[in-house]
Order: structure tokens, then sequence, then C-alpha cells
């Protein structure tokens, strides 16, 4: 079949094991109480102080809440903008036997209308930005009992469905103190089904995954266990989509594992002032954002005319940091500063990254942890450490979890396989896509084509979906293509399809959006001819049947997920 990689090991830092999610918030709760879990601007701007005593009351509280309306065990799902009472919602749900339905609210109302309805949800809870929408669709969720309010700043509609969430915490409450313990004594069943996820995905198909709290638990213990060098006195700043399994997983279950606290992103073009006002030690990212903040700082320094300054300052830093001499906290504080000054870590999932920005990352003195993981993993599946990552690599595989590579004939790469507590239960009502994603020993197929290092790491080249077969038989995996061009800084984004010439050939075409900033002020053809030097030299330290030959210039940015992945099935 294929190398296996061999896990992390032990990192020296004493955690707690995670067995379930209500014990997680209990023991969080007796460990660090008064502690602020959650930080969040209400809306008036001011910054409200949310603890892990709070958290817990307010979640036993609203699953009493669930009980009484008969909705414990039941299926509900949740929709909005990342709020305490959203993540509370989540706990409360899963911790009484039920199916938490996380949505994108990114998707339009036919869509939501269409999960709502796959998933048999019996209630749906909301945030305050979703309100006017859930009012439109309202009447066609006639198979919803209950629409529940979180903070909404306009009156309720009419429809007797529609409850506020915060009134329904103070019931279970009165509910609890009058000795109502129907949510508090509940056993967890462990390998039921609690959290279904519709993949969004770059495919166009969506397909719910099913995960039990015990792939939940163990993608906790592995997330705290990677991440050792968060502790209770850790804050981060939550930027990425709360339905997000990445964000849910590292930035909520294993941070609350940790007793840290989390501020929430008031909007998404806030994200630097919020670290600045902040002062995170800890992000989680996606490559976009690194991407974005990666020229955003290039920019300001071409800007002042101090590229060959910062440059010369990154080989010296280097060179000193040889001998064990580090002055980067000096050499680039104004850089360091965009970040708050005190940014220890970033774990960026969701794609490989381009190595040169990690590379810049690490000389300003921020280094950026790699990783892979995936939906149906819970979804970590491999990390790099800190002092021990290794470049154009995602990492080693994270406690407990078992990869593989399923080599193909003659190649050097397969695809990567996963085994563990972590990865799904199946695909929700669909026995023949859950029986394709497993091997017959019962190894899950990530689609994923990548290959492990005599040391463990796991490097990925590609897709299998997306993969261009040339008319000499040759298999090109486009992210690999993609990953050249990104050093080139006249592109801001782009897709490497292949497109038949005149002769019936496939060749590798790139299409690109460039960089306006880049491109200001010069004509379609002269932005074709730069970018074309551009490409040629990329190609020169390419074999020949991985250069591209074809480009097309975009007029405007591809369609990307909410996790900023384009998505590859609407490229023409």
């Amino acid at each position: 079949m294929g190398k296996e990689g061999s896990g992390i090991g032990k990192t020296g830092f004493q955690e707690k094991t995670v067995t379930d999610l209500r014990q997680l918030i209990a023991t969080s709760a007796s460990l660090y109480g008064e502690r602020v879990r959650y930080q969040y601007k209400d809306a008036a701007g001011a910054i409200v102080n949310y603890t892990y005593n709070e958290f817990y009351r307010d979640m036993n509280a609203f699953g009493t809440a669930l009980s009484l309306l008969g909705l414990m065990g039941k299926t509900v799902a949740v929709i909005g903008d990342t709020h305490p009472a959203y993540v509370v919602t989540y706990f409360a749900v899963v911790n009484g036997n039920g199916v938490i339905v996380p949505l994108d609210k990114e998707i339009n109302d036919d869509e939501v209308v269409n999960f709502v309805k796959r998933s048999h949800a019996e209630a749906i809870v909301y945030t305050a930005s979703f309100h006017e929408r859930m009012a439109g669709i309202a009447a066609r969720l006639e198979t919803v009992s209950h629409l529940i309010a979180i903070d909404p700043q306009a009156p309720l509609p009419a429809d007797a469905r529609f409850v506020l969430w915060r009134e329904l915490v103070k019931q279970g409450l009165a509910a609890m103190l009058a000795g109502n313990h129907s949510y508090l004594d509940v056993t967890i069943d462990l390998d039921k089904t609690c959290a279904l996820l519709f993949t969004s995905g770059t495919t166009g198909t969506s397909k719910g995954v099913m995960l039990s709290q015990r792939n939940l638990a163990a993608a906790t213990n592995a997330s705290c266990l990677t991440m050792s060098h968060m502790t209770c006195d850790s804050v981060l700043v939550s930027v990425l989509p709360i339905n997000h399994t990445y964000e849910m997983t590292c930035g909520h279950l294993a941070a609350a594992n940790k007793g840290a606290t989390t501020f929430i992103n008031d909007s998404i073009r806030y994200v630097v002032r919020n670290m600045q006002e902040v002062k995170p030690t800890a992000m989680l990212f996606v490559p976009l954002f690194v991407e974005t903040i990666h020229k955003r700082i290039w920019d300001s320094i071409e800007k002042k005319g101090m590229k060959k300054k910062v440059r010369a300052a990154m080989k010296l830093s280097h060179a000193l940091r040889r001998v064990g001499v580090d002055l980067r906290k000096k050499l680039f504080d104004e850089v360091l500063s965009v970040f708050g000054g005190r940014l220890g870590s970033v774990v960026c999932g969701g794609a490989p990254v381009n190595q040169a920005l990690l590379d810049d990352f690490e000389a300003f003195g921020i280094p950026i942890l790699n990783g892979y993981g995936i939906t149906e993993c819970a979804p970590l599946v491999a990390v790099n450490l800190l002092g021990k990552a290794r470049k154009n690599s995602v990492g080693r595989p994270v406690p407990g979890c078992r990869v593989r590579i399923a080599y193909e004939e003659n190649s050097t790469t397969g695809e990567i396989l996963v085994k563990g507590d972590n990865v799904m239960k199946g695909y929700f009502e669909d026995p023949e896509a859950t029986a394709a994603a497993f091997t017959e020993d019962g190894w899950f197929r990530t689609g994923d084509v990548g290959y492990i290092d005599k040391d463990g790491y796991i490097y990925i080249t590609g897709r299998k979906k997306n993969v261009i077969i040339l008319s000499n038989g040759k298999n090109i995996y486009p992210e690999e293509i993609e990953q050249y061009l990104s050093s080139i800084d006249l592109i801001a984004e782009c897709v490497v399809v292949g497109r038949k010439n005149d002769l019936g050939e496939t060749v590798l075409t790139a299409l690109i959006y460039p960089d306006e900033k880049k491109t200001e002020g010069l004509s379609r053809d002269e932005v074709m001819t730069r970018m074309r030097e551009a490409v040629n030299e990329v190609n020169k330290n390419l074999p020949v049947f991985k250069q591209v030959h074809g480009l097309e210039i975009r007029d405007s940015e591809f369609e990307k997920t909410t996790t900023k992945k384009i998505k590859r099935y609407k490229v023409r």
C-alpha cells in the first residue's frame, strides 16, 4: 500500500485529556473560572467579557431549555457570525446527544432551506446579521418548530416560532434551579453523530460529513498537543468562519481546553486593527490571509523606499541567528507591530502556502506553521511544530492519527490515506459515497496526492480530481504549478488548467487575475507582455512537461468559498 507516517510524539506539555465536549467545558470552568473565554463587541461597539463560568452556566441553561421545548437530542441548525452564544449553542446541542448543523452564512436562501430540510433540522439558531434573511425564508421552513434569535437588532416577526435565545437561557436556568436535571443527567454517546457539516469545498458537490463526539475529542486532544506553545495566558483573534471545522476545533474547542482568551473579530475589514488593539499571541489563518498581509507589508516597505534596507536586515538577522543572536524584535519592530507586537505563532491550514512567504514571516519573527486538515478528519491530520517545521511540508501526523500513501505505479506520489479516531463516521444518508471514501481495510481516502519523507513529514502535490493529463500521458497537478507562479508579484490569483491547442494537444494554461496595484497604468497588452516574461522566467526552472505555455488574463477575481479557496469547478 505504501509508506506510513509516524506521529509527532510527546511535546512535554501536560494537557487534560478531553473525553467528551461536556467534560471539556466543565473542566475548563473548574480550572479557569472567572478568566475571560471570549471578548467581543456589542451592537454599540463596547467590548464585552464572557468568562468560562458564564459559558458553562449558559450551556447547561440552554441545553435545559432545549429539553423543555422537546428539542434535546434533536437536530438543530446554527448560522451567522461568530458569537459566544453561537458556540454555546454548538456545545449545548451536542452535549444533549443532539446533532448540530453549522451552516455557512454566505450561502444563498435556497441553499439554507435545502440544507435545513436535508438535515431534518427541527430548530434554527441564528445571529443578528441573519435576522432579516431568516424572517424572509421562515415560511419555507415549515418543518422547523423554533427559530431562535441571538441578540437581534429588530423586533421578532409575528410568527410564533420566533423566540429570543437569551429568553430561553433564562427559562432553562430557572428550570435548573427548580431541580430540572433532564439535560445535566444525559449520558454522552461518544459514537453517535453529533455534528453534520455540509462541505462547501471547491468541487461544487456538497456532502454531509457526520462527526461524533469521539471524532471531535480526538481532534481536540491532537490540536492541544501540537499547539503546546498555547497556554491559559494566550490570546487569539478569531477571524475564520465559525462553521469551518478548522476554526471550531482549533480556535474554540482546543482553545477552551487550554484556558485561552479569544477576541472575536468584528469585521474582516478590521483584522489588522483588531490585532493591534488586542495584541494576540497566536492566530489561525488560511493561505489567503497570509498572502494578503504579506503583500500589504511589502507594499508599505516599497512605498517607503526601504526594500533593499529591509532585505539587508533580513540577511544580517539570519546570519546572527546562526550564531545564537536574535535581534528580530528590534530590527523588524514596525512589521511586528502590524500584528500587535506579541504574535508568537500562526497555524495556517486549508491549503499549502508558498514557502517564500513563510520564510519572510520567519525572518521577521513570526513563525507560520503550515498544517493539513480535511473536514472528514475533524479536521486535523498533520501540522508543523515550532522549531521543527520542514520547508514545503505540512508537517507530521498529529497524535492519534495515522497517515499512509497509496503510491501510484511508477510514481513517487500517491493518494494520502488517513486512519484514526478523528476520521468521520461517513456521509449523511449517502452509503455509496461513504463506501467509496474508504479502502477495504478502513483507511479514509482524502483525495489529496503527496508523499512522506523518511522522517515522516507529509508533502502535498495536488488533488486527484484536479489532475491534468497531458497528451504525452504525464499527470500534472495544477496546485504545484500554481505554487511556482505565486512567486510572481504581478499575480494576485491564478488557476492552472489544461487547454487544447490547434493541434489538439493539451497545454498548461494559467488563468491570471493581475495584482491591480502592480499593474496600475498598464494597458492590457503591456500586462500580458510583462506577465509572459515573468512566467517564462519561472518556466526556466521547470521540466518541459511542467512549463506553462498558455496565458489568459482575467478582469475579475475568482469565485471563492468562505475559507477563501477558489471554486475550481466554476473556472472555465
